[in-house]
C-alpha cells in the first residue's frame, strides 16, 4: 500500500501553521514538523522544559547539551530566544497562550478524544505535558500513521486506550489522508489520489463524512 512517510506527514502538517504562531511539538515524530516551515513564515516554538523561540537542530558534533528540548534533543538559540522556569512554561500552556499543539497518537476518536500516552496495562506510561497541552492550546492537531503496525485503524469510533484528553483534537494528518473532526464525526478533506474513498474507509474505524470536495493529498518527495 502506497502511503506517506513520516517526513511527508510532518511536511503536510507544517503547511497549516500560521506565521508568528506559538507552537508546541510533541516529543518524537511531531518534532519533525519544525523542519518544514513554509517560505515567508516563521513559527515560534515552545518547549515544556522552558524555551521559547529556539532554532534548528545543531549540526552533528556542535551540540551544546545544556540547550535541549523536552525530548532531550539539542536545539540552537536565535536572537530573542527566551528561557524560563519549568513552572512558567506550563503556565503558558495552561493559560491558553499557545496557538497550536501538534502531537502523536495511538488512537483518535471521531468526537476528538485523544489517546497518546499509554498502550494499556502492559505499556510504559509517558504522560509528559500532553494532558496540559490538549486543554491549553487553542488548536490541537495530530500526526500519525493511518493504521497500526498490524493494520488496525488508529482513527476509531471510540478510544479503547487511556485518554489524554476529551474532545480536544480538531485535525488529523495521516499517512493516507487529512481528516477534520467536526460536530462529533470525521470529515475527509484530503486523501491520496491513488486510493479510493472506499479503500480509505475500510482502513478507518469510524464513518468518514464528506463536506464539499475532497482534495488530492499531494506532498513533495522528501
Amino acid at each position: 500500500m502506497t502511503k506517506l512517510s513520516s517526513t511527508q506527514i510532518a511536511w503536510r502538517a507544517a503547511q497549516d501553521i500560521a506565521d508568528g504562531a506559538y507552537v508546541n511539538l510533541g516529543i518524537g515524530f511531531p518534532e519533525m514538523v519544525a523542519k518544514f516551515q513554509p517560505p515567508g513564515r516563521q513559527a515560534i516554538f515552545h518547549t515544556e522544559n522552558g524555551i521559547l523561540g529556539f532554532g534548528e537542530a545543531p549540526a552533528p558534533g556542535t551540540e551544546d547539551w545544556d540547550l535541549i528540548n523536552a525530548g532531550k534533543k539539542a536545539v540552537t538559540i536565535k536572537p530573542g530566544t527566551a528561557f524560563f522556569h519549568h513552572a512558567d512554561s506550563f503556565a503558558m500552556v495552561r493559560g491558553g497562550h499557545l496557538d497550536v499543539a501538534i502531537l502523536g497518537a495511538y488512537e483518535v476518536a471521531e468526537n476528538g478524544d485523544l489517546a497518546n500516552w499509554s498502550t494499556g496495562p502492559k505499556g510504559v506510561p509517558a504522560v509528559g505535558g500532553a494532558m496540559d497541552l490538549v486543554h491549553g492550546a487553542k488548536r490541537v492537531a495530530v500526526i500519525t500513521d493511518h493504521v497500526t503496525k498490524d493494520g488496525k485503524p488508529k482513527l476509531v469510533k471510540a478510544c479503547s486506550l487511556p485518554l489524554t484528553g476529551v474532545g480536544c483534537v480538531t485535525r488529523v494528518y495521516t499517512s493516507l489522508a487529512v481528516v477534520d473532526i467536526q460536530d462529533g464525526h470525521f470529515v475527509l478533506r484530503e486523501k491520496l489520489a491513488s486510493m479510493s474513498f472506499d479503500e480509505l474507509q475500510s482502513l478507518t474505524g469510524a464513518t468518514l463524512h464528506l463536506d464539499g470536495d475532497v482534495v488530492d493529498l499531494i506532498v513533495p518527495e522528501l
